[in-house]
């Protein structure tokens, strides 16, 4: 979502994000023209007429589970923000039994929060980054 214009997006979209995520982003951009959504989230500047790049993720019940506040000159990764939500995704699929650990994608293994994993962390994510 920015303040862009629909048009702007699906230029966006077809010439440049297009090519950038093999498939295109499987989720619609969305216009905050008047930057009523950016103001809620604290990143429009009603000064300047702009927002700051933000990326929050919000799950189905509307709790902020993340977010990425970044300044113009630095661009964001897309593939990440996919890898975040699917993560969150199986979070909440596993009912909380299972977390995911740093670089996580689907089908790699998974973390079982508990006391039986209080210094083993490093081991399964030394796993799980082998399988790679």
């Amino acid at each position: 979502m920015s303040i862009d214009s629909v048009f702007v997006h699906k230029m966006w979209v077809d010439h440049e994000l297009s090519k950038m995520v093999k498939g295109g982003i499987p989720f619609p951009m969305l216009s905050d023209a008047a930057g009523r959504v950016g103001t809620a989230y604290n990143v429009f500047d009603d000064m300047a007429g702009v927002e700051t790049r933000g990326r929050f993720i919000i799950d189905p019940d509307g709790v902020i589970q993340g977010y990425e506040v970044l300044t113009p000159p630095v661009g964001r990764n897309v593939l990440e923000s996919i890898r975040q939500v699917q993560a969150f995704q199986h979070v909440r699929q596993s009912g909380g039994t299972e977390a995911t650990p740093s670089g996580w994608r689907p089908g790699k293994l998974t973390l079982k929060p508990g006391p039986g994993l209080v210094g083993k962390v490093w081991t399964v994510w030394k796993t799980s980054m082998a399988l790679d």
